[in-house]
C-alpha cells in the first residue's frame, strides 16, 4: 500500500469480514461483507519515528491503548468496496501524520494597539463611574 513517499507491506494490515449492520436485505444475514482493518501504528516498521509519534499523539478514539489502529468499514453491500473503503481511510489517517504542524511564532501587540486598549479601558471606567449616585440633589 502506497501513501505518498511512504509504503507500508500488507502483511503489517489485518483484515477481519464480519457481518454488516444495514442496508442489504436477506443478504446481511448471509455474507460477511464488513470490514475491520487493524494497524499497529505502535509497531510499524514502515512509520519514521516522527510520524509514528504525532499518530499516536493524536487523541483518536480509534486509537487503542496499545498503538493499534482500528478501522470498521460497512458502509458498502459488497466486500471489496468495503475493504477498499477501509484501505482509504487508513490512508487518510497516516496523511494526517506526515505533515509536521508549523510551529506558532510568538508575536507582541504594537504601541498603538496597547493605546487603544488602554483609551477604551479608560472610557469604559468613566463611563462606569459616571453611574455611580455622586452629585444628584
Amino acid at each position: 500500500m502506497q501513501i505518498g513517499r511512504l509504503a507500508i507491506d500488507d502483511d503489517e494490515l489485518i483484515e477481519r469480514f464480519v457481518r454488516a449492520s444495514g442496508p442489504g436485505g436477506q443478504n446481511v444475514n448471509k455474507v460477511a461483507t464488513a470490514v475491520e482493518l487493524r494497524f499497529d501504528v505502535a509497531g510499524s516498521p514502515s512509520l519514521p519515528e516522527p510520524v509514528r509519534a504525532r499518530l499516536l499523539a493524536k487523541r483518536d478514539r480509534r486509537v487503542t491503548g496499545d498503538g493499534v489502529l482500528v478501522l470498521s468499514a460497512q458502509r458498502f453491500r459488497t466486500q471489496d468496496r468495503n475493504r477498499e473503503d477501509a484501505r482509504a481511510r487508513l490512508a487518510a489517517f497516516i496523511e494526517s501524520g506526515l505533515h509536521a504542524p508549523t510551529p506558532r511564532i510568538a508575536t507582541k501587540p504594537t504601541r498603538g494597539a496597547k493605546e487603544r486598549r488602554l483609551g477604551e479601558k479608560r472610557g469604559r471606567a468613566s463611563i462606569k463611574q459616571g453611574r455611580s449616585g455622586r452629585g444628584w440633589d
